[in-house]
């Protein structure tokens, strides 16, 4: 398990317009201390400052001991693909809205280097998609999901399923979305498919307004190789991989996908509290949790504030919980 020792070199990924150059700054000043090389790739030429060491993409990859990601959930995502065949630890800055991966606030920046130094941290494992197509995938890995739809939504998205070689029925819909478990909260969940287990090793095949074939969310196993074959009454097919347009199939053409475990190491340095969070965003999606699991999930001292504040107004009976103090 990679950390910051001395002598290690921490890789930059940025946002590609959002600015992150106080979080940079931060980076660099405990690079300084710390004899740690800051390294980004040659695109990010115009967003780093001097001090950084600029590299090829593959220099990048086959040289970084730890990489931080700047930006919200796609950045991370981003990160995360560009390291599927050199898994190091990856920590996600928060400079996005609603994220599920990253966890840590550009103010308590300092304070994560620090415990990258000590080795203060642990790991979470990701899985993730690898997709083959007739005439290439640009995108071949998806931590998300692998998405089978319509260019302009004219027609029907019209596929037959091969599990293990072996067929499956058919699917007639607007979009078919295969999903990591990280992603079956995202399209797939949108679609009416299950949430599963970040601990899943598993699947999950959702269609999108299906109007024949077969209607429900299928979950696979992390064995299981999945293979689509666009037949001849389909419309034009667009895969999107993590939501980026990655290719196009036409009438016969094929798609595979596998899970590929351990695909990424992600920095975690409170799994209770990132899982709580991810509680409260679920619950905003459509998992709602009554009020007093709500409160659960809140810091105890923000709690007390909260209290103090409400005992203050005037007509108020609301009370903290008999257990705080």
């Amino acid at each position: 398990m990679g950390s910051a020792h001395r002598g290690s070199a921490a890789g930059l990924v940025l946002h590609p317009s959002k600015p992150v150059d106080r979080s940079v700054e931060t980076i660099m000043a405990f690079t300084r201390t710390h004899e740690v090389r800051v390294v980004a790739r040659e695109v990010d030429r115009d967003r780093v400052p001097g001090g950084v060491d600029l590299v090829s993409e593959g220099e990048f990859v086959g040289g970084v001991d730890f990489v931080v990601a700047l930006g919200g959930d796609g950045t991370m995502l981003g990160a995360m693909r560009l390291m599927v065949g050199r898994p190091v630890p990856v920590l996600g800055v928060n400079h996005g809205n609603l994220g599920f991966l990253v966890e840590v606030i550009p103010e308590a920046l300092p304070s994560a280097l620090e415990r990258l130094t000590e080795g203060d941290f642990t790991i979470e494992r990701h899985a993730c998609l690898e997709a083959e197509g007739t005439g290439g995938i640009a995108t071949r890995f998806g931590f998300n999901d692998v998405v089978l739809g319509r260019p302009g939504r004219v027609g029907a998205v019209s596929v037959d399923l091969i599990v293990n070689d072996q067929r499956f029925g058919y699917y007639r819909c607007d979009a078919v979305v295969v999903s990591t478990p990280t992603g079956s909260t995202a399209y797939s969940y949108a679609a009416g498919g299950p949430i599963l287990s970040p601990s899943s090793d598993a699947v999950v095949i959702t269609p999108v307004a299906p109007m024949s074939g077969v209607s429900r969310p299928v979950v696979l196993g992390a064995q299981d190789r999945v293979r689509f074959t666009v037949a001849q009454d389909s419309a034009p097919v667009a895969v999107d991989v993590d939501g980026i347009p990655s290719g196009a199939l036409g009438h016969g053409d094929e798609l595979a996908a596998v899970l590929r475990r351990e695909a990424a190491h992600v920095v975690r340095f409170s799994s209770a509290e990132h899982a709580g969070r991810s509680s409260v965003k679920l619950s905003l999606l459509d998992l709602p949790l009554r009020p007093d699991q709500l409160l659960e999930l809140i810091p105890p001292d923000l709690r007390r504030d909260a209290a103090r504040l409400r005992d203050r107004a005037p007509g108020t009976s609301w009370h903290p919980p008999p257990d705080e103090p």
